[in-house]
C-alpha cells in the first residue's frame, strides 16, 4: 500500500460510519490495516483484559473454549500463558499501556479467594498492569479493603490467617503496584469520590516530547445494590453524564486523546473477533458518549467482541470487550498527531487476541500460579474445628434440616459481630441481630447452602477449611436490617405459593435457634401463620415492633423470592459468607447438630391439609458438563430462570 498522508483518510470515515452502527471489523478504515503507513504519527498500544476473577490457572469449565472468526475454537486461559502473549504483543512498541476495566479479583477460584485475593494482585504486578477501573466485584468486601489492603497492602486483622500471606517470593503482601480508579463511585453520605476519576498517562512522542492520553473509569451502575457488592454506604452516579463530564475536564487540561474504560458491557454475537447486533447499557452509552472519547473498553458482561461504532458525530471509534477469566487480551492501536496529541481515528485498529495455551508459559507467572495452587491445597486440608455428627440438607416433613439450622445459627452469629478493621463505616448503628433466616430451598435462584457437612470418622470429626468454605456461600455478605413484625410474618407466609395445576409450592426458611413457630397445614395460602404462634426468644411476634434481622443480602433484596423483606431499613453489612462461615466454625470450635424442633405443624391430619412440595433445583451446568460457579448460577437463575442466553427485563443479558 502506498504511504498515505493524513488528509487522505477522512474520505473513508463517513462511508464506514453507517455500517459500524451494527458492528464491523475493528478497523476505522481500510487504511488502518497497514500499520506501516503511520510513520508520521505517534503509535500508542493499549492492551487490556477484563473480569479475570482470580482465575490464575485457567478459565474454568466451558469458558476455556472460545470461538473466533469462521467458527474456529481456541483453548484459552491462565496467567502464565497470558504473560507470554503480552510479551509478544508488546515487542516493538515504544508506547504500550496495559490496563483493565474491572473485576480482576474477588471471584470463585479457591486458590485466590481464600488468600484475600492477594495471589491475583501478585500475578497482575508481575505482568506489569499499569492501572485498573474498579468493577463491582472490587467492592465485594469494602471500599476500605480495596484502597487500604489491595492498593496499599495494609494488614487485617490476623497476618497469615486473614491476609498478608507469604507470596511466591517469601515476602508478605505489599499491595498492588498499580492504582484503581472510578469516576462514578461515591460515598452516599457526602457524595465524595471513593477513588480518583481518571488518570493521564504520557507517551513518548520522540525528541524529548511527551503527549498525554487520558483514561476515564466507570463502575457498573447499581454496584452498591448488587448481592455481592451490596454496600449501603456507597452510590454510583449516572455513567453517561459522568463520562461526558470527565471528557470535558480532560479536554480543558489539554488532553486530546481520551479512552473510556468502563465496567459495564454489552452483547454482540459469539465471535470474539468481531461483533454483531450489539445491545446493552455500554452499547447505548457508546452511541451517545462525547465525541472527545476516542475508544471505549468495556467489561462486566463476560462477553467478547471488537468493533467500530460511530460517535455522535458519526466518526468510528473502537468498542470492545475481552471476555472473562483470562480468555483474551484486547489490543487497540491509536495513532496520535505529534503536534496536537489528537487521535487520528481513521488509523485506529482493535483486535481481540485469544490467550491460547499453545505457547511456552512465562516461567515467573507459572511459578506464581503453581505456588498458590500448592498453598491452596495445603490450606484446604487445615483444621478449623470438629463436629460431633453430620449436618445434611435432608429435610423433615416441615422443611427443617440439620444443615439449614446450622446455617441459620451462623447467620445470627454473623449478624451480632462487631465491624472489622477493613469494614467501611456504617451509616447506621451496628445493632445486633434479634433473629436470622436462611432460604434453604428458595423459590428462585440457588440456595446459599452448597453442600452437606459430613463428619469424617477417620479424623475424629475434623472440619477442614475446604469443607467449610465449600459448604456455604455465594460470596455475598450477611446483612443486619430493621424490619417490622409484619414483614417477618409475611415472609413466613411466603414460604407457600400456588403452583400450576392446583399444587402448593413450599420454599422453607430456616430460622435461628431462638425462633419457634407453628403453621396450619389446612390453612389457605397467606393465612397459614398466626403471629401468636411465632416466638422470638420466647416472646410472641409483635406485628408493630421493629426487629433486627440477619440474612444474606441475596435474600433481603428479593432474589430468593421473598418480597416481604423489601423496604427494610438501617442496613449494616457484615463479612462475606465464605469467610464468615469459616470464622464461625473457628470460633465455635465444635459443632453439634441441633434438634429439629423449630417448626411445628397443626391440623396436619384434617382433610385437605398440605405441607406443600419443595422444588428441587438442579445445579446449572456448562455445555461441557462442568458446574456453573455458584454465584453466577444464583444470579442467572434469579433473573433469567437459568436459560443460557436469555435476556433480563429490558432486553439486556444479566451482568456478572
Amino acid at each position: 500500500m502506498r504511504d498515505i498522508g493524513r488528509r487522505s483518510f477522512f474520505t473513508a470515515a463517513g462511508a464506514l460510519a453507517t455500517a459500524s452502527a451494527i458492528g464491523s471489523n475493528a478497523y476505522a478504515t481500510g487504511h488502518a490495516r497497514d500499520a506501516a503507513t503511520a510513520d508520521e504519527y505517534v503509535d500508542v498500544q493499549l492492551l487490556n483484559i477484563t473480569d479475570l476473577h482470580g482465575y490464575l490457572q485457567g478459565a474454568p469449565g466451558a469458558h476455556s473454549i472460545i470461538t473466533g472468526a469462521g467458527g474456529k475454537t481456541y483453548t484459552v486461559g491462565g496467567v502464565a500463558y497470558m504473560a507470554a502473549h503480552l510479551e509478544r504483543l508488546r515487542a516493538g512498541h515504544r508506547n504500550s499501556l496495559f490496563f483493565a476495566p474491572g473485576d480482576l479479583f474477588s471471584g470463585w477460584e479457591f486458590d485466590a479467594a481464600t488468600f484475600a485475593d492477594e495471589p491475583t494482585i501478585e500475578a497482575l504486578n508481575a505482568m506489569g498492569l499499569d492501572f485498573a477501573s474498579a468493577g463491582n466485584h472490587e467492592f465485594d468486601k469494602s471500599a476500605k479493603f480495596l484502597t487500604a489492603h489491595m492498593e496499599d497492602g495494609d494488614s487485617f486483622p490476623v497476618v497469615g490467617r486473614d491476609d498478608d500471606f507469604e507470596d511466591s517470593t517469601g515476602r508478605r503482601f505489599q499491595g498492588a503496584k498499580f492504582p484503581y480508579y472510578s469516576a462514578n463511585m461515591v460515598w452516599n453520605g457526602n457524595g465524595e469520590l471513593v477513588l480518583p476519576p481518571y488518570n493521564i498517562e504520557y507517551v513518548d512522542a520522540g525528541g524529548g516530547r511527551r503527549l498525554p492520553v487520558g483514561f476515564i473509569h466507570l463502575t457498573a451502575i447499581g454496584t452498591e445494590s448488587f448481592p455481592g457488592s451490596y454496600q449501603p454506604g456507597l452510590r454510583t452516579l449516572d455513567e453517561l453524564e459522568t463520562a461526558n463530564r470527565c471528557a470535558a475536564e480532560l479536554r480543558s487540561r489539554g488532553v486530546r486523546a481520551i479512552v473510556l474504560s468502563m465496567h459495564d458491557g454489552a452483547v454482540a454475537g459469539g465471535d470474539f473477533s468481531s461483533g454483531r447486533n450489539p445491545s446493552g447499557p455500554a452499547y447505548e452509552l457508546a452511541l451517545r458518549a462525547s465525541p472527545d472519547i476516542d475508544a471505549i473498553v468495556t467489561g462486566h458482561w463476560h462477553t467478547a467482541f471488537t468493533m467500530m461504532l460511530p460517535d455522535p458525530d458519526g466518526v468510528p471509534r473502537p468498542f470492545v470487550e475481552a471476555g472473562c477469566y483470562g480468555q483474551l487480551v484486547n489490543e487497540i492501536n491509536l495513532r496520535l498527531d505529534p503536534d496536537t496529541g489528537a487521535v487520528i481515528r481513521e488509523l485506529t485498529t482493535a483486535t481481540n487476541h485469544p490467550n491460547t495455551r499453545d505457547v511456552t508459559p512465562d516461567p515467573e507467572l507459572k511459578s506464581i500460579a503453581g505456588y498458590w495452587a500448592d498453598y491452596g491445597s495445603r490450606r484446604a486440608r487445615s483444621r478449623l474445628g470438629t463436629q460431633t455428627a453430620s449436618f445434611t440438607r435432608r429435610r423433615n416433613a416441615v422443611g427443617e434440616s440439620t444443615m439449614g439450622n446450622l446455617v441459620a445459627d451462623w447467620a445470627l452469629w454473623a449478624g451480632r459481630q462487631p465491624l472489622g478493621p477493613m469494614d467501611d463505616p456504617a451509616d447506621h448503628p451496628n445493632t445486633p441481630a434479634d433473629l436470622a433466616v436462611i432460604a434453604v430451598a428458595p423459590r428462585v435462584g440457588q440456595a446459599v447452602i452448597a453442600g452437606d457437612l459430613i463428619r469424617n470418622e477417620e479424623t475424629g470429626g475434623t472440619v477442614t477449611f475446604a469443607q467449610a468454605w465449600n459448604s456455604v456461600g455465594f460470596g455475598d455478605p450477611i446483612m443486619t436490617v430493621t424490619v417490622t413484625g409484619r414483614q417477618l410474618h409475611d415472609a413466613l407466609e411466603e414460604q407457600w405459593a400456588p403452583t400450576a395445576g392446583g399444587g402448593l409450592g413450599f420454599s422453607p426458611l430456616a430460622v435461628s435457634a431462638n425462633v419457634r413457630y407453628t403453621f396450619d397445614a389446612a390453612g389457605a395460602v397467606g393465612r397459614r401463620i398466626d403471629p401468636a404462634e411465632v416466638f422470638i426468644d420466647g416472646t410472641a411476634l409483635d406485628l408493630t415492633r421493629r426487629y433486627r434481622l440477619a440474612a444474606p443480602s441475596y435474600t433481603l433484596i428479593n432474589q430468593d423470592g421473598f418480597s416481604a423483606f423489601t423496604g427494610f431499613t438501617a442496613p449494616v453489612r457484615h463479612t462475606r459468607d465464605f469467610e464468615s462461615f469459616v470464622s464461625f466454625i473457628r470460633a465455635k470450635k465444635q459443632l453439634n447438630p441441633a434438634p429439629l424442633n423449630r417448626v411445628a405443624v397443626k391440623n396436619a391430619g384434617v382433610p385437605g391439609a398440605r405441607t406443600g412440595t419443595v422444588t428441587q433445583r438442579q445445579q446449572l451446568l456448562q455445555p461441557d458438563g462442568s458446574m456453573v460457579p455458584r454465584p453466577e448460577a444464583a444470579l442467572r437463575t434469579a433473573l433469567t430462570g437459568g436459560a443460557e442466553g436469555q435476556r433480563a427485563p429490558g432486553g439486556f443479558r444479566v451482568p456478572c
